[in-house]
C-alpha cells in the first residue's frame, strides 16, 4: 500500500510541476537558444519524482571518469526506474535513445527535441540506422549518449543478447563507453509492474573502454557485456555465447537497435 501511495505521489508530482514548467522554461528556451536551463530543471524534477517513490540512490564509481569527456554510457536494463536513475547522476548534459512513440505525448515530446533526444523505431531497420546517424551528430555537439544495448529491459536479470547498433556508434565515432552496472531497480519496480515499492538503487560507473582498443566490434560487445556482468550475483550470469547477435540471414537483416 505505501509503494502505491508513494507511486501515485510521484505521478502526481509530475503532472503538477511539468506543465507550468513547460509554461516557462520553453518560451526561455527558444528565445535564448540555451538549453542548460531547461535540462538542469528536468533533472531536478525527475530525481524528485525517484526520491518520491522511496527510492535512494548509491553511486560508486563515478570518480573514474571526467566530467568534462564525451561518453556512451551503456546499462544494463531490468526496470522502469533505470533511465530516470541513471540519466540524473551523469556529469553533463545527455542524451537517449527513446522509444518513437513517446514522442507523441505533447509535452514529452517537445522536451525530449529540445533536448535533442534520439527517436527510435526498432520496427523499421532504416529507421534504426538513422537513430545511429543521428546520436552521432549530437555526440559531436560534445553531448554524452546513454543507451541499453540489450533494447529492452531483462524480465529475470540476466543480460539479453546485445544489440550491434551502439557498438556501430562507437567504432564509428571512436568516443569511449563507460560501461554501467544497476542493482536493486528489479527489486524495487520490476518489469511488469507500475508500482515501486522503494529500496536501495546501486549504480556502478565502470573505468571507460576505448573503441579502438578492440580488434573487431564482436570482442568489444563481449568486453562490455563481462563489465556490465561482473557486479550481478553469480546466478544472474548468464553463458558467454548468448551476448553474441544471433545471425539469421546475415549481418545486414540484424537489429541494430
Amino acid at each position: 500500500m505505501i509503494g502505491f501511495l508513494r507511486t501515485v505521489l510521484a505521478g502526481l508530482f509530475f503532472l503538477v510541476v511539468i506543465p507550468p514548467g513547460a509554461l516557462v522554461l520553453f518560451p526561455w528556451t527558444f528565445i535564448s537558444g540555451k538549453v542548460s536551463l531547461i535540462y538542469a530543471t528536468a533533472m531536478l524534477i525527475t530525481r524528485t519524482a525517484v526520491w518520491l517513490t522511496g527510492t535512494k540512490v548509491e553511486v560508486r564509481g563515478l570518480d573514474q571518469i571526467d566530467p568534462n569527456g564525451t561518453y556512451i554510457f551503456m546499462s544494463n536494463h531490468v526496470s522502469n526506474l533505470d533511465p530516470p536513475i541513471l540519466i540524473t547522476h551523469i556529469p553533463r548534459r545527455t542524451s537517449v535513445l527513446v522509444k518513437k512513440e513517446l514522442w507523441r505525448i505533447p509535452i514529452l515530446g517537445k522536451a525530449f527535441t529540445i533536448g535533442e533526444f534520439v527517436p527510435v523505431d526498432r520496427r523499421n531497420r532504416e529507421s534504426a540506422i538513422e537513430s545511429i546517424r543521428r546520436a552521432s551528430e549530437v555526440m559531436r555537439h560534445g553531448i554524452n549518449m546513454m543507451v541499453y544495448p540489450e533494447g529492452t529491459r531483462s524480465p529475470d536479470g540476466r543480460l539479453l543478447p546485445f544489440k550491434k547498433g551502439p557498438f556501430h556508434l562507437a567504432v564509428e565515432t571512436g568516443v569511449s563507453i563507460v560501461p554501467v552496472t544497476i542493482l536493486g531497480t528489479a527489486e524495487i519496480m520490476p518489469k511488469g509492474s507500475s508500482i515501486a515499492k522503494g529500496g536501495t538503487a546501486t549504480v556502478i560507473f565502470h573505468p571507460p573502454i576505448d573503441p579502438k582498443s578492440f580488434k573487431s566490434r564482436e570482442e568489444l560487445m563481449q568486453a562490455v557485456a563481462e563489465i556490465i556482468e561482473s557486479p550481478l550475483p553469480p546466478e544472474k550470469h548468464a553463458k558467454r555465447e548468448n551476448h553474441q547477435t544471433a545471425k539469421k540471414d546475415g549481418v545486414n537483416k540484424e537489429k541494430l537497435v
